[in-house]
């Protein structure tokens, strides 16, 4: 047995041991991984650019991906099916989050003018409750394809909340960079989308504590 063949079988083990290689077999060629984080990024940007329909691309871009990470099909055709899947119910979803991300946005901008009195802690409660929108839409998504169903998505994702909050710091710190990196220069949007997708993916996924 070559010198190859052994470091390949004894990959092979402890790949078994801790059992990335029955979970996430997709994940063992990592640039290829990362080129897949990249184009989902430009399929959800496409998928929403109708704005009401921003849920729904996301939560076929993490399905997309989940299917990526466990070496099963995933081709443009899945995509398509799953957006249009959860555009079904799903542009109710982007209409309310459009409204609710539309008026902390103009919250935003009237307390940054400075007009207002205590427009500080306006400002800051209009940045928070922007971030926490949009980090319960990522973490909803995610969710979607393992329930085809919003409200079970949603309910979900606040039972994960509430059993991981270190889960929820994580996705918020990645909403963040997103919108850091889409507001220094625009057109890193589409990649930011595309970890954006996979970082609610991996915190839906991670292990959680079990009640006792």
């Amino acid at each position: 047995m070559s010198r190859r063949q052994r470091e390949a079988g004894r990959g092979r083990a402890a790949a078994a041991r801790d059992g990335s290689s029955l979970r996430w077999p997709g994940a063992t060629a990592k640039f290829a991984l990362f080129g897949e984080v990249l184009w989902v990024g430009v399929l959800c940007c496409v998928a929403g650019i109708g704005v009401v329909t921003i849920p729904a691309a996301l939560a076929a871009g993490s399905a997309h991906l989940h299917r990526f990470l466990r070496a099963e099909d995933s081709s443009l055709r899945h995509f398509a099916a799953d957006f249009m899947a959860a555009l079904r119910t799903g542009w109710l979803v982007g209409l309310g989050v459009a409204v609710a991300a539309g008026l902390l946005l103009l919250d935003i901008v009237v307390a940054g003018s400075r007009l207002l009195p205590g427009w500080q802690a306006v400002l800051a409660a209009g940045v928070v409750l922007l971030v926490g929108v949009l980090a319960g839409l990522a973490g909803t998504t995610a969710r979607w394809q393992g329930t085809r169903s919003w409200r079970s998505a949603w309910r979900q994702w606040f039972r994960d909340a509430r059993t991981d909050p270190a889960g929820v710091l994580w996705l918020v710190a990645a909403v963040v960079l997103t919108a850091m990196v889409a507001w220094q220069l625009p057109p890193l949007v589409v990649p930011g989308v595309g970890c954006l997708v996979f970082a609610a993916l991996a915190t839906a996924v991670r292990p959680r504590p079990s009640r006792s």
